[in-house]
């Protein structure tokens, strides 16, 4: 069984506040940077590290966004070669991240 400290969702929704911009150097042998968030859980507190999926996706989070991410790859494992990483941000600002990179809808005006 897993212990509770290294599920940070525990019975929370998965909406998170993004307040950090980060790049994570891929594992060797490849020598890329993948584009991260990190996020803090509004229930309680807990702060992971999101993957940002496609390029340019990032330009469409800001600061203090709310942000809803899915797990990624196998269970409680990073994926491939991004260490620590085991989620990926999914919609931005109640919007798919998917939709706003092909152009099929706009972020809302706040």
């Amino acid at each position: 069984m897993l212990e509770l400290k290294c599920i940070p969702f525990q019975k929370a929704s998965l909406l998170l506040c993004c307040f950090c911009f980060r790049g994570v150097e891929a594992k060797q042998p490849n020598s890329a940077i993948r584009k991260c968030v990190r996020v803090q859980l509004i229930k309680n507190g807990k702060k992971i590290t999101a993957f940002v999926p496609n390029d340019g996706c990032l330009n469409f989070i800001e600061e203090n966004d709310e942000v809803l991410v899915a797990g990624f790859g196998r269970k409680g494992h990073a994926v491939g070669d991004i260490p620590g990483v085991r989620f990926k941000v999914v919609k931005v600002a109640n919007v798919s991240l998917l939709a706003l990179y092909k152009g099929k809808k706009e972020r809302p005006r706040s």
